[in-house]
């Protein structure tokens, strides 16, 4: 009968994501590896997803501008794909001289497929049938992270953090219960405990939560790993690759008990406001300018119009975008000027504070609060976005940190401020 390093065919089966640092040098990627086998020994089937190590990725892109001032996305994502490959290839090495047969995959190897946008493609299916097999051969899976390949056959890339959407999408495909995300950091807090020394470690945390947090700029997860999560009711549970204790369950709404009426403060100072100027006030006009850049894949948040004042006057259209795409976007809008629009105005320099909570849609008054709490920092809020457990607030980048200091005190969200967390299933 097959002892714990043989697991039976009906074991559970658990995925593990270690991120870049946890991977980022020679002891602890053997952490790592080591970790892996633990989870092996304890009687489970493993695969284990792996990003590229520590600034891989940064390193490989200089080297791409360093050739090109402008890079062909299909040859970056060639490039790039190389420094999971990398881990996992290491990775494999090191769990083999811990006595167990490991077999390092590349996301096409896997059968991870995607569509067919170069730098920030889509998990559209993952054929598994090679990882379940080498689970049935009694071998630890190995994953390239970050990458697949699209249905025209080329290696494509899922943007950054895309390691978290491999490791979910995996998970669902292999029918495993819970994804293990190993970071940096301990789990998920209710603010950037860099800004807020005080920010509390969160148990648990809603999928609806949790997207609306990456959604606003909590970098623990990627934003499509937790929609693919809530999908396919995959639980995440986000935590430290350096230590033992428990991290933040993330989960669906009916699991969790009575949220707080605000669960965290969130924040980003990577957004740029574009404005268009002399916009007509006709039919269309909007759905035609917006179409065109969601066909070149530049992400629009907030999206603000600003109605004529007469019949005869123009109309201003205010959005904000990624930093990251505002060459992108300007690409697109130079060549509706004119037609569509009298000129184009933008500013690089804004930042978006948030706040979020389940407990939102049951209590009046929230965004009142807000805009008091700003309105006495000083504040100027300059576009506002809302949706039934979110309240975002556009403002000057060099703002936000005393925004997130100041209503992560006024909504009482300090280690203090909440009654004593429990680890996920411990008894009250």
């Amino acid at each position: 009968m097959p002892g714990p390093d043989f697991p039976e065919a009906d074991s559970p089966t658990v995925v593990m994501k270690f991120g870049g640092t946890s991977v980022a040098d020679a002891d602890r990627l053997k952490r790592a590896a080591r970790r892996i086998v633990e989870k092996r020994e304890q009687g489970n089937r493993v695969v284990a997803v792996l990003s590229a190590r520590g600034a891989t990725t940064d390193e490989l892109t200089e080297m791409a501008f360093e050739v090109s001032p402008d890079p062909d996305p299909r040859e970056m994502d060639m490039l790039l794909s190389t420094g999971e490959r990398i881990s996992c290839a290491l990775c494999a090495m090191a769990i083999n001289d811990l006595g167990h047969r490991a077999i390092s995959l590349t996301g096409s190897q896997a059968g991870i497929v995607t569509d067919t946008s170069h730098t920030k493609a889509r998990i559209i299916d993952v054929r598994a049938d090679r990882i379940k097999r080498a689970l049935e051969e009694d071998r630890i899976v190995l994953v390239a992270g970050f990458q697949g390949v699209s249905t025209a056959a080329d290696v494509t890339t899922l943007g950054r953090g895309g390691s978290d959407t491999t490791a979910v999408a995996v998970a669902a495909a292999v029918g495993a219960e819970m994804c293990e995300i190993y970071t940096d950091v301990p789990g998920v807090f209710s603010a950037d405990p860099r800004i807020v020394p005080d920010a509390r470690k969160l148990a648990i945390v809603s999928f609806e939560e949790m997207l609306e947090m990456a959604a606003s700029g909590a970098r623990v997860l990627q934003l499509r790993s937790v929609e693919y999560a809530r999908n396919h009711g995959v639980r995440i549970h986000c935590r430290s690759s350096f230590e033992d204790g428990p991290g933040t369950v993330v989960l669906s709404e009916s699991e969790t008990m009575e949220q707080p009426l605000i669960t965290a403060v969130t924040h980003s100072t990577a957004e740029a406001r574009i404005t268009l100027l002399g916009v007509p006030d006709r039919p269309g006009i909007a759905g035609r300018i917006f179409s065109a850049l969601a066909d070149a894949h530049v992400l629009v948040d907030m999206i603000v119009q600003n109605e004529p004042v007469s019949r005869d006057s123009q109309a201003e259209i205010s959005f904000t975008v990624p930093r990251s795409d505002i060459r992108a976007a300007r690409g697109v809008l130079d060549g509706l000027a004119g037609d569509m629009f009298a000129g184009v105005a933008e500013d690089p320099e804004m930042g978006v504070v948030s706040i979020v909570g389940a407990g939102m849609k049951s209590h009046p008054g929230v965004a009142a609060k807000v805009f008091a709490v700003l309105g006495e920092e000083g504040i100027n809020i300059e576009m506002i976005s809302t949706s039934p457990i979110k309240i975002s607030c556009v403002i000057r980048g060099g703002e936000v940190e005393r925004a997130v200091r100041s209503l992560h005190e006024a909504f009482d969200l300090g280690a203090g401020g909440v009654e004593r967390e429990q680890p996920f299933g411990a008894p009250a």
